[in-house]
């Protein structure tokens, strides 16, 4: 692998209500950047008051569900007892550790969804961990080369975002105001991935398509972003992730026999994943193993 990175196509998954997701990863070209586990960028989607997001009850372990919301609104509910909307410009962050269960829908009357959904690994130091929701209304934002900038997490360009990250990582949003031109100093123990969300993009001299991630290896020091105006693009990184997870469904553990017990544990309704009440629908079942659990 040079220094040109690896260019990873999205391939589209189901959330269902009629919205469609580009999914970047995991990937057979790459399953982690830093410790970013999971990309799925939803919308932009229009649809018809009733329909929209509407997913069910359904676990997660070992992992923080990140939602950065662009547009329309979102009920997260979870068996903590937490109720929060997500707005525009705000990140939900869900910690599982050993267990947790949620909903997501969107609000009544909404006609518009946009958002990036992303997990990050937890390290097996934390992985068990007592569940835990944090809301961030307010993050670091600046103006840079025709860019309006957010700093989801970690630090960038001397800012520090106030969201609990267990790893050494970083996440940014940059929206081109008008056509934009950057030089982005990299911290050179980080890999990096840049996918645009809405509109091309050209980086490190390689024009990128919507939803098309580009991966950067670590040791690079600067990176060349030129966006067209309206473009919107999401810079993700971390140290590499140097411990071997399991991702399966929506549980990461450390090994298959985490994630087969943590399986069984959902299906037997253990007391493990707790209750989200609130919610008028069925709860997900979990599929059967791909493998001998």
């Amino acid at each position: 692998m040079g220094n040109d990175g690896i260019r990873i196509p999205s391939r589209t998954a189901d959330i269902g209500g009629g919205v469609p997701v580009a999914r970047t990863l995991p990937s057979r070209l790459r399953r982690t950047i830093g410790a970013w586990c999971f990309l799925d960028h939803a919308g932009p989607a229009h649809f018809a008051p009733g329909q929209g997001l509407r997913v069910g009850p359904h676990p997660h372990t070992g992992l923080q569900t990140f939602t950065w919301m662009l547009e329309g609104e979102v009920l997260h509910r979870d068996s903590l007892g937490n109720e929060q909307v997500i707005r525009p410009g705000q990140v939900n962050l869900m910690t599982a550790g050993r267990g947790i269960a949620h909903t997501e829908e969107s609000m009544a009357g909404e006609t518009r969804l946009h958002t990036a959904q992303l997990w990050i690994a937890l390290p097996a130091s934390v992985a068990d961990m007592a569940p835990r929701f944090d809301h961030y209304p307010d993050l670091p934002r600046w103006s840079d080369g025709g860019a309006e900038a957010v700093l989801l997490a970690g630090s960038f360009a001397g800012r520090r975002s106030p969201v609990l990250v267990h790893t050494p990582l970083v996440g940014v949003d940059w929206l081109a105001t008008r056509d934009a031109a950057l030089t982005l100093a990299l911290d050179p123990s980080f890999e990096y991935g840049l996918v645009p969300l809405t509109g091309p993009a050209t980086v490190q001299g390689q024009a990128l398509a919507v939803n098309e991630l580009l991966y950067l290896p670590p040791g690079g020091a600067t990176l060349d972003m030129e966006l067209p105006a309206g473009t919107r693009a999401l810079l993700i990184g971390g140290t590499p992730f140097g411990e071997d997870i399991t991702i399966w469904w929506n549980f990461v553990g450390h090994g298959r026999p985490y994630i087969a017990q943590a399986q069984r544990d959902w299906q037997a309704g253990s007391a493990r994943f707790g209750e989200v009440k609130g919610f008028d629908g069925p709860r997900l079942e979990a599929p059967a193993l791909p493998w001998a659990g």
